[in-house]
């Protein structure tokens, strides 16, 4: 049975190189605990797999876009003592992306979109200095910010509360614990307002910050509000992908030629 063509890893070089393809998606998560009943691959998982379902109905539209295997390893400084927890730090995620553009823009692919599903990448000023000297023209974007989640859940969290396991409940439901297993997601705040406040930031360390190593309360997922979420998040994403495709990078201004 063929691969699917607009994911890479499953697409053959017979199909490959008779495809102009005009935007190469680089989903990019991390590997570490989330909570008690998600698994380490969360991030993985969710990055890959929007990636997918985005580039899918991207390329049914014939927006020409491939999606590529995900990195899963983030910026994880702050977990470091987690075990099994695996850090990638920002000047080797810089050197890995380099790496992956400088490939794409040498084999004539026009455009790279980063998939981030972890909120310890930023990858905002690693395009900053990569883009002067590249001709593959850069973005990113966080999948989780991209719809508001309060639409769709009672009490989203932001790191295995109940938006990340209803998408794992939608997308990897057999790798889900019950929710009885699941820890609270509670969290200790800082004695100091300006970071309760969010006008100023710190690194989070992580064991003293949580209780269970998650951030929000899981209690109320559901594998319904997964999907949902999933549909809409996806839908928003592949009609970006379909209109930066039909727009060439340097008509990217109103106005211009």
């Amino acid at each position: 049975m063929p691969g699917r063509p607009y994911v890479l890893a499953e697409t053959t070089w017979k199909h490959v190189r008779a495809t102009p393809y005009e935007i190469a998606l680089l989903p990019w998560g991390a590997t570490e605990a989330h909570n008690y009943h998600l698994p380490y691959g969360t991030d993985v998982f969710e990055s890959q797999q929007v990636a997918n379902e985005a580039a899918r109905i991207a390329y049914a539209r014939g927006a020409l876009v491939t999606a590529l295997p995900v990195v899963p390893f983030g910026v994880n400084t702050g977990q470091l003592d987690i075990p099994l927890t695996i850090n990638m730090n920002p000047s080797t995620q810089f050197a890995v992306l380099s790496d992956i553009a400088d490939a794409l823009a040498a084999q004539g692919i026009p455009k790279l979109v980063i998939i981030n599903g972890h909120g310890g990448n930023d990858f905002k000023q690693m395009i900053r200095e990569l883009q002067p000297a590249s001709e593959l023209f850069m973005a990113t974007l966080n999948w989780w910010t991209i719809v508001n989640g309060r639409e769709y859940f009672d009490e989203p969290g932001d790191h295995g509360g109940e938006l990340e396991t209803s998408l794992m409940m939608h997308l990897h439901g057999d790798l889900v614990l019950p929710l009885k297993e699941a820890g609270s997601g509670a969290t200790r705040p800082m004695n100091v307002a300006a970071f309760r406040e969010g006008w100023a930031w710190t690194p989070r360390s992580w064991l003293r910050a949580t209780v269970d190593t998650g951030v929000g309360n899981p209690a109320r997922a559901t594998r319904e509000k997964g999907a949902r979420y999933f549909a809409a998040i996806t839908e928003k994403i592949a009609g970006f992908l379909v209109e930066l495709a039909a727009t060439p990078a340097d008509k990217l201004y109103q106005g211009e030629g």
